[in-house]
This record gives structure tokens, C-alpha cells and sequence, in this order.
């Protein structure tokens, strides 16, 4: 074999063991990002499969169970007649909508203590999107007429 054939083959085998390095970091990567949603009844329903994996779980905040520390929050998610415990421990602090009775989605993963440990964090008002009841202010004909010249 000559020395131009050598090289070839040696680049090569070289290309091939980059791109399946490539490969494999891609797969794992999104093996761990991955995240199953599920209803807080199903969570409870899951077993032992429920401690394995990343999840994302909605409810309602239950009013009153709501406690800050910091960047830390300790709150009840409520699902019909089921409940699950959060506690976020996140880097960044929990949103300001996180609030009594508002919706909240936590993604993170379930413990064997029964508590639902969350990495994110996502609340919304439901005020906040309800419909402007007539006679509010910004509800008036005259405040979206057009501008006239």
C-alpha cells in the first residue's frame, strides 16, 4: 500500500471516530433533556419508573401553601383530588406569578420522599388572561377609536 493510500485511510478512520463521537454526544445529550409530561394522577400511578425520569407536572397552586425562601419555594400543586408537594431549588428565582390558585408547570423529577423536586419553574395568572369585564377602564368605545388627522 502506498504512503498516499496510508494517509487517505488514517484520515479516514480519524473522520469516522469524530462523527460517531458526534453522534453519541447528540444522543445523550437529548436523553437527558428529554422530559415526559404527565397529569399529578399519573405521577402517582407510575411506581418506581416515576424516580428514573425527567418530568413535567401541572396543577393549580393550592392557596396557602405557598412558602419562600430566598430562591427556594415550597409549594402544593392540585389536580382534582390529587396533591403533590414541589420544592424548587432553582438558580434563578421562581416566577412572580407563582401566586395562590394559579397554574403552574414544574419540570424536574419525582423523589422517593413523596415530594416532587423542580429545576424549572412556570406560572401563569389566570387573571391576567381572563376577558376585560365591561365597564373597566380600557374597555370604553373611546379608548380604541382610531386617530384621526
Amino acid at each position: 500500500m502506498s504512503n498516499e493510500a496510508k494517509k487517505y485511510l488514517q484520515f479516514g478512520g480519524a473522520t469516522v471516530a469524530i462523527l460517531l463521537s458526534l453522534a453519541y454526544l447528540a444522543y445523550t445529550g437529548v436523553q437527558q433533556s428529554k422530559s415526559y409530561y404527565v397529569t399529578i394522577k399519573e405521577l402517582h400511578g407510575m411506581g418506581n419508573t416515576a424516580y428514573a425520569k425527567r418530568l413535567r407536572v401541572a396543577g393549580n397552586v393550592q392557596p396557602g401553601s405557598i412558602k419562600r425562601t430566598g430562591l427556594n419555594v415550597e409549594f402544593v400543586l392540585v389536580e382534582q383530588d390529587q396533591i403533590l408537594p414541589v420544592v424548587y431549588n432553582g438558580t434563578e428565582a421562581p416566577p412572580d406569578t407563582l401566586k395562590d390558585n394559579s397554574q403552574a408547570l414544574a419540570d424536574g423529577s419525582f423523589g422517593r420522599d413523596g415530594v416532587f423536586h423542580a429545576k424549572q419553574l412556570q406560572a401563569k395568572c389566570a387573571s391576567k388572561y381572563a376577558p376585560a369585564q365591561p365597564g373597566t377602564p380600557g374597555t370604553s368605545a373611546s379608548s380604541t377609536s382610531a386617530i384621526t388627522m
